[in-house]
């Protein structure tokens, strides 16, 4: 089922592209599922039918799903899966982060904008790093997560 966020500054079609993504890495979504169908997203989110449209044929021309006319959308290819065991440790760390942030008065716009300026200087160093030929701590140490 769909969720949107009209807070997120995140087009709505996007939102919908993302989640079943999302469902793919994660597991909740194989191949030969069926997304849900269009008029019942748009009953669901109240969201104009073309906006879900959108989102099924960007999935589409990502090779991510297929229509069958009269049958619906489903899904044909996968993405890299994560390792849910060891999605399971990082979820609890992530979840006790989450408290300190809250704890330290920051509000969900806050903590989304820590962590993605976060997660952004870690990406830029990670390449950064690669591109000098650095290796990777989290190889060395044989740990290191999706």
């Amino acid at each position: 089922m769909f969720t949107l966020d009209p807070t997120s500054g995140v087009p709505t079609y996007l939102q919908l592209v993302h989640q079943v993504e999302h469902a793919l890495r994660l597991g909740y979504l194989q191949l030969g599922d069926q997304l849900p169908k269009v008029r019942e997203v748009v009953a669901d989110l109240a969201i104009n039918p073309n906006t879900v449209l959108k989102a099924y044929r960007d999935l589409e021309g990502k090779g991510l799903t297929a229509g069958r006319p009269g049958q619906g959308t489903f899904i044909k290819a996968s993405l890299d899966q994560i390792d849910l065991a060891g999605v399971t440790g990082l979820r609890t760390s992530l979840l006790v982060w989450l408290r300190g942030a809250d704890a330290s008065g920051l509000d969900q716009d806050g903590i989304v904008a820590l962590f993605t300026s976060t997660l952004r200087d870690f990406v830029e160093r990670r390449e950064t790093d690669t591109s000098r030929g650095v290796p990777d701590e989290g190889a060395q140490a044989g740990g290191g997560a999706a």
